[in-house]
């Protein structure tokens, strides 16, 4: 039994959709071929059938030679039996084929959802990103799949015009040139599917966002009272899907129509002219009923090239929106470099902030957006001049950034599953840690909520919890981390003052030793810290202990104020 996914998916080939299918095809080459192999005897066993049935009337039954029908018959039985352990092992290679495409698909692209980060929703919405994994690596698999068949509907197809041109030229060459008529006709077909695939799946990604969007603010919606037109605007986007996907279904009804009624249409004629030419003597019998056979059978080539043709439209459709992805560029580039930084001193020269090592530091920013920039920066998730003990963070590796360095905000999303894989997200810290994280951010109660403690379980997104039970969960999560540097961002907007106090009591003592910067406008916190740095329009104008500031300043006095009237 083969394992699947691989632990290593490789580098995919993302300079267009069809090199990314044959990325993906040359990755699992052995199965391919192996595919094609059993496609090619399931078909060519096929092929042959008529011929030995011609020859069993022929030798057999027209002679009454009893002995020759036995051994004909026999000769159809094994090809048949062999025909059958062919499909079987190519259906099994194929499905292999196509669940690996699948599962291949789905890593590249986590994997380059991990190295975006912070930069994906900028870049993408996240219905995009469900949908490729809803309906694109179907598609992809499907294109995947469809290979084995095609190669055996090809050789099938030089056999029997072969074995045609041998029992009759005319007949041979009536489907030598029939069958790229045929083709020919389903072809202008293909260009309109695809179009109109790519149309839908571009409002399917749409219509998923949308749909995700008014999930996460229902709350908010429902608040200003706007369930009924964001739902009205959902309903009227969805009947457009279902419009174009009709416009698909049109499409596809042709194509599928013209699979059954060309090569219907083939079969009489090539039946109507081996009949005339058994009726002057040209052939025999048992050749008629060969014949009758190669044509029937040549229907499954046909409709294998223009199963081939839809499927292949759609995989090329999925694979763009694959390789769109996989070709976004995070916000910061890492270039592999080795330098690394002993700590210190982390300094922002966009703002001219500078935070001493092992400092309780605050930011108030008359702006929130300045802080969270600034933020941003110190955490490089965008590239900047900021520097952490004389070494500029641009020049560090982003993983050991990330791994130093820990920016938690209240977009940092949480997960489905127990409490304690929810704090320790690194793994490895015992209960003594994640009790005393919990008990910093003031969280002891939502541990005693869940039956289980910590063992109990945290709905996807913590969808059962309150804003402010799920924002002590980030900070205390962030606090198991432990960072050598921790930028907490508004993290006690959404509690109440009593709680928001024992927090700002106990989060100094919990972070000595470590630098820890706190952007924030609420009174409770800045009077607990070292130092606050004033920032109004993305520059330090004050620095210093926040009672100093309140005095000194009548800009920042206002800020704090403002902040502390809106908690």
């Amino acid at each position: 039994m083969r394992t699947l996914p691989s632990a290593d998916p490789g580098t995919p080939d993302a300079k267009s959709p069809a090199r990314y299918l044959w990325w993906l095809l040359r990755g699992q080459a052995s199965r391919v071929l192996a595919g094609m192999f059993y496609g090619i005897v399931w078909m060519v066993c096929m092929a042959v059938s008529p011929a030995l049935l011609g020859r069993a009337i022929d030798e057999g039954v027209a002679t009454k030679h009893w002995p020759s029908l036995l051994a004909w018959s026999g000769g159809i039985l094994v090809l048949a039996a062999v025909g059958a352990a062919a499909g079987i092992m190519r259906h099994r290679t194929v499905v292999m084929v196509s669940m690996f495409g699948a599962f291949r698909t789905v890593q590249v692209t986590t994997k380059r959802a991990v190295l975006l980060g912070a930069a994906l929703p900028k870049q993408v919405s996240t219905g995009e990103v469900v949908s490729v994994g809803a309906a694109d690596i179907s598609n992809i698999g499907m294109a995947l799949d469809i290979s084995a068949r095609l190669s055996g509907a090809v050789v099938t197809l030089v056999v029997i015009v072969t074995i045609l041109l041998a029992i009759s030229p005319p007949l041979g060459a009536v489907v030598l040139i029939g069958v790229p008529i045929l083709m020919f006709l389903v072809g202008p077909l293909i260009k309109p599917l695809q179009r109109r695939e790519a149309h839908y799946r571009e409002q399917q990604g749409g219509l998923s966002a949308q749909a995700n969007d008014i999930v996460s603010g229902l709350r908010v919606l429902r608040g200003i009272g706007g369930e009924e037109l964001f739902s009205r605007r959902y309903a009227e986007r969805s009947q457009e899907l279902r419009r174009a996907g009709y416009r698909i279904g049109a499409v596809q009804t042709w194509v599928e129509a013209l699979q059954i009624l060309l090569p219907g249409l083939f079969l009489a004629l090539v039946t109507w002219l081996s009949a005339r030419m058994a009726n002057s003597g040209a052939i025999s019998v048992g050749d008629v009923v060969a014949i009758y056979g190669y044509a029937a059978l040549l229907t499954i080539p046909l409709r294998t090239f223009a199963e081939a043709a839809y499927k292949v439209t759609r995989g090329l459709v999925a694979a763009r929106r694959v390789v769109n992805i996989l070709n976004l560029q995070p916000d910061v580039a890492d270039e592999s470099s080795t330098v690394d930084s002993k700590g210190g001193e982390l300094v922002d020269p966009a703002s001219g902030l500078a935070v001493p090592a092992g400092r309780l530091y605050a930011i108030a920013a008359a702006e929130p957006a300045d802080a969270t920039a600034i933020a941003d920066r110190l955490g490089r998730y965008e590239d900047s001049g900021a520097t952490f003990g004389d070494v500029p963070l641009s020049a560090m590796p982003v993983a050991e950034v990330r791994r130093r360095i820990l920016v938690a905000d209240n977009e940092s999303r949480l997960f489905a599953g127990t409490l304690r894989e929810e704090l320790d997200v690194r793994g490895g810290n015992g209960d003594d840690v994640l009790e005393r994280a919990l008990r910093v951010a003031a969280a002891e109660d939502i541990v005693e909520a869940l039956p289980g403690g910590l063992d109990g379980e945290v709905a996807e997104a913590g969808r059962s919890l309150s804003g402010g039970q799920r924002q002590r969960l980030r900070l205390a999560r962030a606090l198991v981390v432990d960072p050598e540097v921790l930028i907490l961002v508004e993290p006690t907007s959404a509690v109440d003052a009593h709680t928001e106090a024992a927090i700002a009591e106990r989060i100094g003592e919990a972070r000595a030793g470590r630098t820890t910067i706190v952007a924030t406008t609420s009174p409770l916190l800045l009077s607990k810290v070292d130092e606050v740095a004033y920032v109004d329009r993305g520059k330090v104008l004050a620095t210093g202990p926040h009672h100093e500031l309140l005095r000194t300043e009548p800009r920042y006095r206002a800020t704090v104020t403002r902040g502390e009237s809106e908690d």
